[in-house]
């Protein structure tokens, strides 16, 4: 059996390694709060001190970090995993970030024999915990059928999507698709408060429809409880949306709608309420039309 590294043990990175940790695997974990790795080392993992220690003790090196200049630090920087991984060794890139950074990441990693997929992922802490997590890889077909049983403990739906930088592609559409679908949720329930029905109620009603989606029977119950606990933090939807618009305009490509749902994010931004989860966007609209749902 493989020895595997996980760099990275926040909101998502922690259940992710756990699982694999309760599949068997032997892990060495870096978190660089080290109060972040005691929940691994309570099992067994090897705690280390730099992501280089890790990749030396594994040969399938994790990473789950915020945004693009984190993956690179931990993968290219000082003590860095390049600096301690062995040829024919794999990283795997599990962060959102943009494709364009994620493939020259991978180039610069095969020049020193190391393989490398980008297989961002869906499904929020829950999917996290619950080993159900969507996961879109970019890379070679041989190094995604290497990674295949890594991938299913973590995730209920891996999907291989193509080369290096696929898998962010499929992220970013992903994000497009939910920033979207929480801003609709967010003014149906606006709306039905607005107009003297109770919005719960509402949701209940177009649960059973066509209308029916994961986010308005997640999100839509925590813009009704105001639960903004993140499961999915509204700073890193923002980062996720900030990637999309960029790509869209190197590629000339018109997204209107995802433009409106990061005015909704940057409003959350600017009043100090990145920390929620992205479900929060429904209180940008509360302000914008004077109404509450709680």
């Amino acid at each position: 059996m493989e020895k595997i590294g996980f760099v990275g043990l926040g909101i998502m990175g922690n259940p992710m390694a756990l699982n694999l940790c309760n599949a068997g695997y032997s892990l060495a974990v870096y978190a660089r709060r080290s109060e972040m790795m005691q929940p691994l080392t309570a099992v067994g993992a090897m705690g280390c001190d730099s992501p280089q220690a890790v990749a030396e003790q594994s040969d399938i090196i994790f990473t789950m970090v915020s945004d693009t200049s984190d993956v690179e630090q931990v993968i290219l920087g000082e003590n860095g995993i390049i600096h301690g991984a062995k040829a024919g060794s794999l990283v795997i890139d599990m962060s959102s970030i943009a494709a364009l950074a994620t493939r020259k990441i991978a180039e610069t990693l095969g020049e020193k024999g190391i393989e490398m997929l980008d297989a961002p992922v869906s499904g929020g802490d829950k999917g996290a915990i619950a080993g159900t997590l969507s996961i879109m890889v970019g890379g070679k077909t041989a190094q995604f059928e290497r990674a295949k049983p890594l991938f299913d403990v973590m995730g209920g739906n891996v999907v291989h999507i193509g080369d290096n930088g696929a898998g962010q592609v499929a992220k970013t559409c992903n994000q497009v698709l939910v920033s979207q679908t929480i801003a609709a949720v967010a003014e149906a329930l606006i709306l039905a408060k607005a107009a003297g029905v109770d919005p719960a109620n509402v949701r209940q009603a177009l649960l059973g429809g066509f209308a029916g989606s994961k986010i308005l029977e997640i999100h839509g119950q925590r813009m009704l409880d105001h639960d903004f606990e993140p499961g999915f933090k509204a700073k890193l939807h923002q980062k996720d949306i900030k990637i999309a618009l960029q790509t869209a305009h190197d590629l000339g490509v018109a997204l209107p709608g995802t433009a409106l749902s990061a005015q909704y994010l940057n409003a959350l931004m600017g009043t100090g309420q990145g920390e929620l989860d992205s479900a929060a966007m429904v209180l940008a609209l509360e302000t914008l039309s004077d109404v509450k749902l709680k």
